[in-house]
């Protein structure tokens, strides 16, 4: 999850698209209730289904906001972000109010809950990771002409708003990832703090995208080693807060 995160972070940080992984993330949440109303089970692969579909519709819906009003960017994520929350947690609500038994655990969705992962869990996260890593391998001169001249790319034959439309959607699968373990409220920071670190060592995308990938995966490592060692230490935050010293680190490292 860190090193997709910090793969996917580092294309949106540079497409100046920080706030677009936090509106995902938390359009993602009414999609979770919504699944679970349907299905009436937990199933965490039908319910991060649920989630990818919410945030890209979430990312769909703020596009036509910007192009077709006088909305500019920062104020449709603003807009995205907290109507799609506010709905999220009212659908919350009321399933908590459900007759049922099975609709415990959901709020592990808000903040994250990696102890409550299975196997299956694990392999659906790492085959959807390969994926995501797979789309980027794939089209890396594609994305990266993208990322600093769409004008050039569009010039040049390509489908920029079909490049630019998958591009979203593998930053939404980066994001579903790491809804179990990290939850919404904090999935943003986990998307662009590793690629905020990255910047300060390197110039060039190829060096900044591996060592944002590099920090991704070590602060998630070493974050769920010290919430295990830990009693009552919850995991998401503890990871978010290990990429924060690394992201300390390399600004410090750039004033010096």
């Amino acid at each position: 999850m860190g090193a997709v995160s910090g793969t996917v972070g580092a294309f949106a940080t540079l497409r100046k698209q920080s706030l677009l992984g936090d509106a995902i993330s938390h359009a993602a949440l009414p999609g979770i209730c919504i699944m679970f109303l349907i299905t009436l089970t937990k199933s965490s692969l039908l319910l991060l289904v649920g989630a990818l579909i919410a945030g890209w519709l979430g990312t769909f819906i703020m596009t036509i906001v910007v192009t077709q009003t006088k909305l500019k960017q920062d104020a449709a994520l603003g807009v995205i972000l907290s109507v799609f929350f506010g709905f999220g947690l009212m659908l919350l609500t009321i399933i908590q109010k459900l007759p049922t038994a099975n609709q415990a655990g959901l709020n592990k969705y808000l903040f994250g809950n990696a102890s409550t992962l299975l196997e299956s869990d694990v392999l659906s996260m790492g085959a959807l990771s390969f994926i995501v890593l797979g789309f980027v391998a794939l089209l890396w001169k594609e994305f990266k002409l993208l990322s600093f001249d769409r004008d050039y790319a569009f010039s040049l034959g390509f489908s920029v708003v079909r490049l630019d439309l998958l591009l979203v959607t593998l930053t939404v699968c980066g994001i579903v990832l790491g809804l179990q373990t990290v939850g919404v409220v904090l999935m943003s920071a986990m998307l662009i703090a590793p690629a905020v670190a990255a910047r300060q060592w390197t110039n060039r995308l190829s060096t900044m995208v591996c060592i944002s990938a590099a920090m991704g995966a070590a602060s998630g490592s070493i974050g769920a080693v010290i919430s295990s060692t830990f009693d009552r230490l919850p995991t998401g935050p503890t990871v978010v807060l290990v990429m924060s010293v690394l992201v300390v680190i390399s600004l410090l490292k750039r004033k010096i």
